[in-house]
C-alpha cells in the first residue's frame, strides 16, 4: 500500500473560544490544501481513499483537497485525532490494507511519530510541516515501510 501522509494546512492560532479541535483553516490554508489536491491529480497519484481527523483544521483539508483533486470527499476517522499512537493507527489501517493507495491527514508530532515508527526510526529525526505530503511504501502485515517522497509545502506549485 503506498501511504500518504499529509499535515492539516494553515489554521487559526491556538487559544480558539471554542477549544483546539474548532480551530479552522485560514485563507492561506485553503489555498495549501486546494494545491495539494492538485498536485494529486496532476501527477496522478490521487488516493484511493482518504481518512482524516475529527479535528475542524483536518477535515476542512482533507474537504478542500478531494475537491481540488476531484475525488469523493474524506472519510472522518476519531483515531486520526490528535494524540495518535502510532501502533494504534497500524492497527486501524489494517481495515484500508486492500486499497492501492490510501492518504491520512492529521497532526503532529503524532504524524512523524507514525513515519518514524513506519520507518524503524527514532529521536525527532522527522518533521512533517504544515501542507506538506509524504509518500511511503507500507508493507503489511509486517507494516515496515520505505520513503517514496517527501514534498514541503513550498514546494508544492499550482
Amino acid at each position: 500500500m503506498e501511504l500518504l501522509v499529509i499535515r492539516h494546512a494553515k489554521a487559526e492560532d491556538h487559544g480558539h473560544p471554542g477549544g483546539d479541535g474548532a480551530r479552522a483553516l485560514v485563507a492561506k490554508g485553503f489555498e495549501q490544501a486546494a494545491k495539494v489536491g492538485r498536485l494529486l491529480k496532476r501527477v496522478n497519484r490521487r488516493p484511493d481513499v482518504v481518512l482524516t481527523s475529527p479535528l475542524v483544521r483536518s477535515r476542512q483539508t482533507a474537504e478542500a483537497l478531494c475537491e481540488a483533486a476531484e475525488m469523493p470527499g474524506p472519510v472522518v476517522q476519531g483515531w486520526l485525532a490528535c494524540g495518535m499512537d502510532p501502533e494504534a493507527a497500524i492497527r486501524e489501517l489494517v481495515a484500508f490494507s486492500d486499497f492501492e493507495r490510501v492518504a491520512i491527514v492529521g497532526h503532529e508530532p503524532d504524524l512523524s511519530s507514525l513515519i518514524e515508527w513506519l520507518l524503524g526510526c527514532s529521536g525527532s529525526s522527522v518533521e512533517v510541516k504544515k501542507a506538506s505530503i509524504t509518500g511511503l511504501l507500507v508493507h503489511p502485515p509486517a507494516w515496515h515501510a520505505r520513503l517514496l517522497f517527501h514534498i514541503p509545502p513550498s514546494l508544492i506549485g499550482d
